[in-house]
């Protein structure tokens, strides 16, 4: 349900502690057996802080290596899986590379210590899908230094304004949405979600002093499983239901290759041609469902039918980070058999709403509301989960926003992405809300 998945009308310094007190008001309890930042003597002599470019194994490890300095301590952070960082940078694993390009850097201390990293990247596909020439900046890690973080803003900037880029969003991926994207800034006690972005709290400060603005916020939604949706969406399952040729299932007796076809189908009819959303071919969906399969649980892959074709699906997969905060970020030989172990043995209790999307012609009818019902009843008793996180859906999307609170959900964190024109007099604008007139492309 992120950025590149709502074209459907459905679907850090102190640790602070949010304590929710209303809706609109949240109180700060300082927390001090953890201090963001506190790499100790981290930066002895500001003016001799050195950047390198990553090129060879040893910076590349030192990349690596840079949460778990800043992060160490810090009992909420689970560290990305270092396999998966690696394929954003590797040319033959990422498809990002075969229209953009890609650089990143570490800062170093006086004594040579790695104290940050930065990555700026871009990718005519995201030009296209922007309008813009905007380029980004990613995998931002820094010690609570002002001066440490303008260096490694400054270098890729520099480096993208050396490629013809106007402007830049940030932190993002330099890829797909559905992963490494956006600024915490609300929820620093939560462990972060599978491939969710984690990070103190002073790097907003960062970014908004050397001239980011907020682009969109990236609204995470959280609810119990058993949390009953409210009666308008009961009203509408019910009316759906009594089409005799509606059915819902879930995936348990389809193959791998009936899912991607079922997927396929929905997806295309939900978003192709939407926002600048191209349709998918039959091989991408396999890919995904394949790469999917050692972690699927198909109980909880939700499809709709209306005569026998796929209209709607709600794909949850179980809370990886759950699992993988007993791997410590490596997927080697032994961080595998500890997954497996896990895998099987180990308690879960969330599970994530990953896609929620219904065919065009098909919305407005109430399937979306039968499917969380059919989920009520049939996944509740399964017993497996007690909770369901709703994967970020963009507030430019209201009707999913609306769709998320509908549905007993509430909001229990949120990240930014942000955007920089590099021309201060250049007017900026928020992100379109979904269903307003797009502007025009820039011009060249």
């Amino acid at each position: 349900m992120n950025g590149k998945h709502l074209g459907s009308t459905v679907l850090t310094q102190p640790r602070v502690r949010m304590q929710r007190s209303s809706a609109a008001k949240r109180k700060s309890v300082v927390d001090t057996t953890f201090v963001f930042g506190s790499l100790p003597s981290a930066v002895e002599k500001k003016t001799d802080m050195q950047l390198r470019e990553v090129t060879d194994s040893a910076s590349d490890k030192a990349f690596h290596q840079v949460p778990y300095l800043l992060y160490a301590g810090d009992t909420n952070w689970i560290p990305h899986l270092r396999q998966d960082v690696a394929k954003v940078f590797d040319k033959e694993a990422n498809k990002a590379f075969r229209d953009g390009e890609c650089i990143r850097w570490i800062l170093e201390d006086n004594s040579g210590r790695t104290i940050g990293r930065v990555a700026a990247f871009y990718s005519n596909k995201y030009i296209k899908q922007e309008k813009n020439k905007v380029g980004g900046v990613g995998f931002f890690e820094c010690v609570d230094d002002d001066k440490a973080a303008k260096m490694l803003l400054d270098k890729a900037v520099e480096w993208l304004k050396g490629k013809g880029m106007t402007g830049v969003d940030g932190p993002i991926n330099f890829g797909e949405k559905d992963a490494f994207w956006g600024l915490l800034i609300e929820n620093f006690t939560d462990m972060n979600s599978y491939r969710m972005n984690y990070n103190p709290p002073y790097y907003q400060k960062f970014f908004e002093q050397y001239g980011f603005q907020l682009y969109y916020r990236q609204l995470c939604y959280k609810r119990s499983i058993d949390e009953p949706a409210q009666p308008v969406f009961v009203r509408k399952a019910e009316k759906a239901m009594q089409d005799p040729l509606l059915k819902i299932t879930n995936a348990r007796h389809m193959s791998i290759d009936k899912i991607a076809e079922n997927f396929l189908e929905v997806y295309n009819g939900a978003w192709a041609g939407h926002m600048g959303f191209q349709k998918m071919a039959l091989a991408q969906a396999k890919v995904i469902m394949k790469s999917m399969k050692p972690v699927m649980d198909k109980d909880v892959m939700l499809f709709a039918f209306h005569d026998s074709k796929p209209v709607a699906f709600y794909i949850n997969m179980p809370e990886l980070n759950e699992i993988f905060r007993h791997v410590r970020g490596n997927l080697n030989w032994w961080g595998k058999l500890k997954f497996l172990y896990y895998f099987r043995f180990g308690k879960r209790q969330t599970m994530v709403g990953m896609l929620f999307g219904v065919k065009r012609e098909y919305q407005g009818r109430g399937i979306e509301g039968a499917i969380i019902k059919w989920a009520e009843r049939n996944i509740v008793p399964l017993k497996r989960y007690s909770e369901t996180i709703l994967t970020w859906v963009g507030d430019f999307n209201p009707k999913m926003v609306h769709l998320c609170e509908g549905l007993g959900s509430h909001l229990y964190r949120t990240l930014v992405t942000y955007r920089m024109w590099f021309d201060p007099e250049r007017k900026f604008e928020r992100h379109p809300m979904m269903g307003m007139k797009e502007e025009p492309a820039e011009k060249e």
